[in-house]
């Protein structure tokens, strides 16, 4: 830490939100910074929700942002070290914290004998200032899906965040234009479950801030563009023993797959749409998650089929993995990750039925009538009432989180939107 100049202190909230301080480096060295517990009573219009365990109604106190100094690491800024927090109060971890709920959902496989290896994928869209100075897509004639080089991103901007990736010493696996544009994917290599989802906490926070310096805007919102694809969010996750060896792996099944993997893909599919909610937080979200989008609408999965919930990719001894794609880029990456290990173990627990791999296309029909819930609302309604998912991603947090969604929600559908007004005034 000597390295550094000032600390930034990180830790990702209730919204997705990096939020944080700057700490000279002697002042660091504590390893605590202190902050408003009722920053969680907010909404992204800044508005304050007296959601459970904010406080908001209750002096609005601290809570500790603990660290430890030994763990501040080079950043993408001149002088500054950066460190991600877990959050307490009184010295006990917050249960509002999206960290210690992916510490809980590790600690749930650990006691099982297997250590959760995961990696993460997401996508993003890239803007730049119109004419008349407001935000309109980044002009990149000739991209196509699989792109790289000038014709995908004529300023450079993913060259820019490859190296200061590079600098920071981020484990970034690839990136690629995607199916539209000027859509890309960023793909972190494979970690154990924490350190992958700090690292993709902090690459998201970097590439962002690297596009703001070069005068671009880098939205990971998950349908920012009509007639566009969404930013997905995709969790691959396997499970080691002791030895490290691949457990979601059997090379004596016909399939390749151990039961342990047969298990986790079953409480993924009976936790579908319980899952939604938290995975897909937004208003907004509901526009990805259609039929004949490439999302996962339906409560299903498959072999290598990426017309679904849960895909197995074909890779299989070390490499075996499960494919999570339900989540959109406004999802908490700590709490994404939480649910998606802890529907997994409760495929454990349960040991719900596993209905047959999709055959369909995936795209406009399926094997299955069970879908996503149809918005917002209706997904904060089916996770609470799926009581085993709510305990295991943790109570209180859920409570919170569905408080604050839910004045998002009526928020929401007290506003009229430009789309109402451009569609009936001129007529009514």
């Amino acid at each position: 830490m000597t390295d550094f100049n000032r600390v930034r202190v990180l830790f990702s909230d209730h919204l997705n939100i990096a939020r944080g301080k700057y700490l000279p480096a002697e002042v660091a060295k504590r390893g605590v910074s202190r902050h408003c517990l009722s920053l969680f009573a907010l909404g992204y219009d800044r508005q304050m929700t007296p959601a459970a365990g904010a406080m908001m109604l209750e002096g609005l106190p601290d809570l500790e942002a603990v660290f430890d100094p030994d763990d501040v690491r080079a950043s993408w800024e001149p002088g500054t070290g950066v460190v991600i927090a877990d959050l307490q109060r009184d010295a006990q971890p917050l249960p509002l914290c999206p960290r210690n709920a992916l510490r809980r959902a590790v600690e749930a496989w650990r006691a099982l004998g297997y250590w959760p290896k995961l990696g993460v994928e997401f996508e993003a869209y890239i803007f730049q200032r119109g004419e008349a100075g407001e935000w309109v897509p980044y002009d990149t004639p000739g991209a196509y899906v699989y792109g790289t080089g000038a014709a995908v991103d004529p300023a450079g901007l993913i060259d820019d965040i490859w190296a200061q990736s590079e600098a920071c010493g981020f484990p970034l696996e690839f990136i690629n234009s995607e199916y539209d544009y000027p859509q890309f994917e960023f793909t972190m290599s494979y970690d154990d479950a924490l350190a992958a989802v700090d690292d993709a906490f902090l690459f998201r926070l970097m590439a962002r801030e690297v596009a703001i310096r070069r005068g671009y805007r880098l939205s990971y919102m998950p349908k920012p563009i009509n007639g566009r694809s969404g930013n997905g969010l995709h969790f691959n996750f396997s499970l080691a023993d002791a030895s490290g060896n691949n457990r979601m792996a059997d090379p004596a099944a016909e399939d390749g797959l151990s039961e342990l993997a047969r298990q986790c893909v079953a409480g993924l599919v009976a936790h579908h749409e319980g899952m939604t909610a938290l995975l897909a937080p937004t208003v907004n979200s509901y526009r990805r998650l259609r039929p004949a989008q490439l999302t996962p609408y339906w409560a299903n999965w498959g072999y290598d089929h990426r017309g679904t919930a849960v895909r197995v990719p074909a890779e299989r001894g070390r490499g075996t993995r499960l494919e999570h794609r339900l989540a959109d880029g406004a999802a908490n990456l700590y709490v994404g990750a939480a649910a998606v290990l802890q529907a997994a173990h409760l495929g454990t627990v349960e040991k719900p039925e596993l209905p047959p791999a999709e055959t369909a296309d995936g795209l406009e029909t399926a094997s299955t009538d069970r879908v996503v819930p149809e918005n917002l609302g209706a997904a904060l309604k089916v996770l609470q009432q799926d009581q085993s998912l709510v305990d295991a991603v943790g109570s209180e947090l859920v409570a919170h989180f569905c408080d604050i969604k839910q004045a998002e929600w009526e928020r929401f559908l007290g506003y009229t939107t430009d789309w109402e007004i451009n569609e009936y005034r001129d007529f009514l």
